[in-house]
């Protein structure tokens, strides 16, 4: 076996390896029937290396699993030697063996007071600041379980059988120094561990603010419960030393059951059938479900809201601190906090998705699977927001080209009319200066219903498309015919498809005249297979395709986009051009 399902043995072993350890040194040490404490005493720590084996087969690539692994391993190890060495009968090598496995009580100390909350709850550190404080952390732990393994036999007052690895005199003295060190320093660490919890809850979004919030209770709880236990007589039982230990060890794996059940941080929660209780795995909605659920919001929303609500879907779906949807133009929608480099970046369209750091482990194949198949429905929510922003620019610059012609044509010649009025006045005019005035306003007449004709024709409102063309094409000075199925001409289109396929024959022809050289223009309007469509070709020295751009005829492109259709634009050098414009129109 190899892979994940390897990775689930070995949790499987090492949670099996401490949750004996921690039931054989229970029983151990009262012997049977077990009194009420030790059996809550088992149960609390049996969680451990419960959660532990969780996270650790659920997400084997989180190494906070395999980090709880390792502190129940100590625990249950602990518990084993402690109990070995309360008996009266171990003595010689199995003392010592015992002697090595009490000591790691401490490294379970040191990794419950500082590593657990650390690391919580990927298995990475917050920041890289706190590299320097894992080290020391680290350093103090194993100082603290050097000198409690070495130290003289009066700190092992507790055992019958002594320490067989302590050392007397200054050598012990030193050792019990270092280690009581060790033990200061870490607990001190441990105490910046926490108000780090609390500065990271403070900056972070509401969901990452509840799952501290914990991890916070949780390591008050365990710090204060060593704290109660430092202060009562480890040589009698007592209420403190008892509810101490308890506290201490139940306080972390009761706040990490309760993140990962309650707020679903591996996809797994706890169901109720009748009287039984089952977990529920795979709780990550699927493609399908995600685009279901964001449905309607997205029918609703406009294209730039629509992206923002997808990157909300990504960010949600992957559990990730942060998701950007990227347009072609460097446009980012992001949601969350964006407060770092890119992890994992998938194409979609003519953008990409970008994504942050998940909340709890790393990136797996099922994540990036996933990822790529909302690419499919982000990369058109993305097309569909650059076409309407190239829709509005057009519609901008096609606003400033009808003020600008007012501007300088028509208000022009209502200014020079005006004076020319008020001359006449002045002066008296004569019938030649009348007359010059009345040929002036019939020609502002004509360049205003010219001008009107480019915004909105009326004859393409009163007589309809085919007629409208046969009048765009009367006025032209080279030999031009229309040709149209005969149902077109008595039959009536919305004024968004008439527009639009009207003024890209009108912008064809007028590229015909102007830049191609045509002496002669053919336009041909049909309606079959569901598509009403207009073809213009000219003879015309034609175009070179790879240096043509978007020009005029781009805005017109999206038109036809936007309507569901589309325009294609065929030639070459010497060959004339051929333009095809269609929009699906029921039969």
């Amino acid at each position: 076996m190899t892979g994940v399902p390897s990775s689930r043995v070995l949790a499987a072993s090492l949670a099996a390896v401490a949750a004996a350890g921690i039931v054989a040194g229970a029983l151990l040490e009262t012997g049977l029937p077990a009194p009420f404490s030790q059996w809550l005493f088992i149960a609390v720590c049996l969680t451990v290396p419960a959660i532990g084996w969780l996270i650790a087969a659920r997400r084997p690539d989180n190494v906070y699993g395999w980090l709880l692994l390792a502190a129940a391993g100590c625990l249950g190890s602990g518990a084993l030697g402690t109990a070995l060495l309360l008996r009266e009968t171990v003595h010689g090598p199995l003392a010592g063996v015992a002697t090595v496995l009490a000591s790691l009580f401490t490294v379970f100390y040191g990794l419950s007071w500082v590593f657990i909350p650390l690391l919580f709850p990927d298995g990475r550190l917050p920041s890289r600041r706190w590299r320097a404080g894992a080290w020391i952390a680290g350093t103090a732990i194993t100082a603290h379980w050097a000198g409690v393994l070495l130290s003289p036999d009066e700190l092992y007052s507790i055992f019958p059988s002594g320490n067989p690895f302590g050392l007397s005199g200054t050598a012990g003295l030193v050792v019990a120094g270092v280690g009581g060190l060790g033990q200061v320093v870490t607990f001190l660490v441990a105490l910046a561990v926490l108000v780090s919890l609390i500065r990271r809850r403070r900056r972070s979004d509401p969901a990452e603010r509840r799952r501290l919030r914990w991890m916070i209770a949780g390591a008050v709880g365990t710090l204060g419960g060593f704290v109660l236990m430092g202060f009562s007589d480890p040589l009698s039982p007592n209420p403190g030393l008892w509810g101490g230990g308890l506290i201490a060890l139940a306080s972390l794996p009761v706040v990490i059951a309760a993140v990962v059940f309650r707020h679903n941080l591996l996809d797994v929660r706890v169901g109720i059938r009748g009287s039984r209780l089952f977990l529920v795995f795979d709780l990550r909605p699927t493609v399908d479900e995600l685009l279901t659920e964001l449905g309607p919001a997205l029918e609703e929303a406009e294209p730039a809201e629509q992206l923002g609500r997808l990157a909300g879907a990504v960010r949600a779906g992957l559990e990730t601190r942060w998701a950007a949807v990227a347009l072609a133009d460097g446009t980012r929608v992001v949601a969350g906090r964006e407060d770092g480099p890119a992890v994992l970046t998938v194409p979609a369209g003519l953008g990409h998705i970008a994504c942050g750091p998940r909340t709890a482990g790393r990136f797996t194949t099922e994540d990036r699977r996933l990822l790529g198949a909302l690419a499919v429905p982000i990369g058109l929510a993305i097309q569909s927001a650059g076409l309407a922003a190239r829709l509005v620019n057009a519609e901008e610059a096609e606003r400033r080209r009808i003020e600008r012609n007012i501007h300088d044509g028509v208000q022009q010649q209502l200014v020079a009319l005006i004076a020319g009025l008020e001359l006449a006045r002045a002066t008296g005019g004569g019938p030649e200066g009348l007359a010059l005035l009345r040929e002036q306003a019939r020609q502002t007449l004509t360049d205003l219903r010219e001008l009107a004709a480019g915004i909105h024709p009326s004859v393409l409102s009163q007589g309809g498309l085919v007629e409208a063309v046969e009048e765009r094409c009367s006025r032209l000075p080279v030999t031009t015919t229309v040709a149209a199925d005969a149902e077109l001409r008595a039959r009536r289109f919305s004024d968004e498809i008439e527009g639009a396929l009207y003024f890209t024959v009108s912008e064809a022809i007028a590229n015909a005249l102007k830049h191609a050289a045509a002496s002669r223009i053919e336009v041909r309007l049909t309606h079959a297979g569901g598509r009403l469509q207009a073809a213009v070709s000219d003879d015309g020295k034609g175009f070179d395709p790879a240096a043509a751009g978007r020009g005029g005829l781009g805005p017109l492109a999206d038109r036809m986009t936007a309507l569901g259709g589309g325009l294609e634009l065929a030639g070459g050098p010497g060959e004339g051009t051929r333009l095809r414009a269609w929009v699906p129109v029921p039969a």
